[in-house]
């Protein structure tokens, strides 16, 4: 029996993520707004805290290499989105914390 990938195992491992310019990982500083599994075939819908930033391969790569890494998952697709904007109201309670926000 094959072992199935799913959504969870996912996001946990997007965890593992963290933005270049923010000591924080894209889960929690609420990037990654969703995230659907089909066929081995892992579809991330994230976007950026700015449109401009220069990170995004080094992103993109950590990204599909750390997904790519689960068991069941074959192929990584990233989507990035700039609707809705992101903002720092899309931060866990965590980050905020940590970055001093509350």
């Amino acid at each position: 029996m094959s072992w199935l990938a799913n959504k969870e195992e996912i996001m946990d491992a997007l965890k593992g993520v963290f933005d270049p310019e923010i000591p924080v990982n894209i889960v929690d500083l609420g990037l990654v707004y969703g995230v659907e599994l089909n066929t081995g075939i892992a579809k991330i819908t994230m976007t950026l805290t700015s449109p401009g930033c220069p990170l995004i391969e080094t992103l993109e790569k950590e990204i599909t290499d750390l997904v790519s890494s689960i068991p069941g998952v074959n192929d990584v697709k990233i989507n990035l989105v700039w609707d809705p904007p992101w903002s720092p109201a899309k931060m866990s309670e965590a980050a905020k914390a940590e970055l001093g926000m509350i």
